[in-house]
């Protein structure tokens, strides 16, 4: 299932209060869908590292009550009161004996005397056995308490939200390029770092901090590994010396079309950056001379830019012109 549909899929199951469990490869960006639901909820989220817990530690510790009875006092992490999400993360990398105390927790909402708030639900998370990520098989009993959910990687998705957090262009201008390389791992092999939308995120923090030119290959090799670190300084190489986006769209009748389809993809994303309601005409204009695949890939990404594109006389035209492209 893409992100969206793991959204869409989580915002039924929350308020049914249905038990998730959400699997995926490392570094796709599991945890960050569920804290995005729950805030798109307003939900509050209580985040729980199973793996850090001791078979114990949902349960409490005893005390001695006035009337001589034992009673469980349980930990202050596990919720009271409210609505939210208890998102036990890296679930199937807790030892067994910790799985098996979150037996009754997860079906029957309680531990011993502690019971789980009304407006609460339990979501867990974790990597697939066949990932080479510490994992401990799940037993059947647990696994059965769950409603399972399989998460895909989505290159466009991706783009969408690394545009909305700010990454910088060049990596979503290589990502358009190479949306293989969004996310490769090979559990195989025994690499330290390796592409993933996780990874991916660190490299654009990295460029965005203006890194020394002689140390940022390393950088970018210790954040996405060596192979596609290789390629992505190539691919920097062309887009760091792009013709001028204002130039371009200046005389966009006039202005030069790159022939290296890399150096295409990455003055697209500079363009699409541009968009705008003074510069729609231009841009339109521009892809009108671009090969169809490059011409979609400007004007749909300067929609997303911004939206008011499609309002322009040049957009209705060129829709009309490339509507066997378009449908």
């Amino acid at each position: 299932m893409t992100p969206s549909q793991i959204k869409a899929s989580l915002r039924t199951l929350i308020p049914i209060r249905q038990p998730v469990f959400i699997w995926g490869p490392p570094g796709v960006g599991k945890s960050q869908v569920v804290a995005q639901v729950a805030a798109e909820l307003e939900c509050e989220l209580t985040d729980l590292r199973a793996v850090l817990l001791d078979p114990v530690d949902l349960r409490g510790i005893p005390t001695v009550s006035p009337d001589g009875t034992a009673r469980w006092c349980p930990p202050a992490f596990l919720p009271v009161s409210g609505r939210g999400v208890l998102f036990l993360d890296e679930l199937n990398a807790a030892p067994p004996l910790v799985q098996a105390a979150c037996y009754q927790f997860i079906l029957d909402r309680r531990v011993g005397e502690y019971e789980l708030p009304e407006g609460w639900t339990v979501i867990a998370a974790g990597n697939r056995e066949g990932d080479r990520a510490v994992t401990h098989r799940m037993p059947s009993a647990l696994s059965n308490r769950f409603v399972h959910l399989d998460f895909d990687v989505d290159v466009d998705q991706w783009l969408d939200w690394a545009a909305g957090q700010g990454l910088v262009e060049e990596v979503r201008a290589f990502v358009r390029y190479r949306p293989n390389l969004l996310h490769s791992f090979d559990p195989r092999r025994d690499d330290k770092a390796f592409p993933s939308p996780r990874s991916w995120e660190f490299a654009a923090r990295v460029l965005a901090a203006g890194p020394d030119p002689e140390v940022e290959a390393d950088l970018l090799r210790g954040a996405v590994g060596p192979g596609a670190a290789a390629e992505f300084v190539g691919f920097s190489r062309i887009y760091r010396q792009l013709p001028d986006p204002d130039a371009v769209i200046e005389r966009p009748d006039l202005a030069e079309i790159p022939e290296e389809p890399a150096t295409l993809y990455a003055l697209c994303g500079a363009l699409a950056r541009k968009a705008g309601a003074d510069t729609a005409e231009s841009i339109i204009a521009y892809a009108s001379r671009l090969p169809a695949e490059f011409a979609v890939l400007l004007v749909r990404d300067s929609v997303r830019t911004a939206p008011c594109v499609v309002e322009c006389p040049a957009f209705s035209h060129w829709a009309t012109a490339n509507s066997d492209v378009l449908f």
